[in-house]
């Protein structure tokens, strides 16, 4: 039987939302999934929907949602539905809802010098998400994040910083990918793929993908 994934687009349109949407349910139909596009948050409150899917990606950038709404998300996923999410599509969604944050396992913070040219670093390169990927170099919105220090981090990119405890030669590492579990679920996250340019490059749809994947793939 073919994994499912629900997509559950909106928001900000300047990332958009519903034009990756269609990018990444592709992707995922080229690894056997069967894929639901939404439109709204209320489709979380569809016990029969929710109850039927691998995978939900939430993928609202800013926004408000419902307490219902967040309170199924997060017990779908505590059950061992798999969360996967991309940019600010998870990583900039619903500032007011911490209970998001703790579950997406960060929070976007700023994305300093607009658009950049920066390194992404594969830091663990054991785990099967990024196995075989190598470094690769991007021209994106370089995020910023606070992150949960229980996350496992799997690829990183170097901010400069003036001074600090933890900065070697004048920078510091933030993570661009990581894992990590909410209850029985698995969740995956990259902070890549600011736009359709973006995210249709080889590295970071690849990356993406194979992330959602794993996060469905829950034992």
């Amino acid at each position: 039987m073919a994994r499912r994934a629900l997509i559950v687009s909106g928001g900000w349109e300047g990332h958009r939302p519903h034009e990756l949407a269609e990018i990444a349910a592709d992707g995922l139909r080229g690894r056997g999934f069967d894929v639901e596009l939404r439109d709204s948050l209320a489709c979380l409150l569809d016990e029969e929907l929710v109850g039927s899917v691998d995978l939900i990606v939430p993928n609202w950038t800013l926004g408000t949602i419902e307490p219902s709404e967040l309170a199924a998300l997060l017990r779908a996923v505590e059950d061992g539905t798999g969360l996967g999410g991309w940019h600010g599509g998870a990583g900039d969604a619903f500032r007011l809802e911490p209970d998001f944050q703790f579950l997406v396992g960060g929070q976007f913070v700023q994305h300093p010098g607009g658009v950049v040219e920066y390194e992404v670093r594969i830091v663990d390169r054991a785990h099967e998400i990024v196995r075989g990927l190598e470094d690769f170099t991007l021209r994106s919105e370089q995020y910023y994040v606070h992150v949960d220090p229980a996350n496992r981090v799997l690829a990183t990119t170097r901010f400069p910083v003036a001074d600090g405890p933890h900065a070697a030669n004048g920078t510091v590492d933030v993570p661009v990918a990581w894992t990590r579990r909410w209850g029985r679920g698995r969740v995956f996250y990259t902070s890549l793929g600011h736009d359709a340019e973006v995210f249709t490059q080889p590295p970071v749809l690849e990356l993406c993908i194979r992330g959602l994947t794993w996060a469905a793939a829950n034992p």
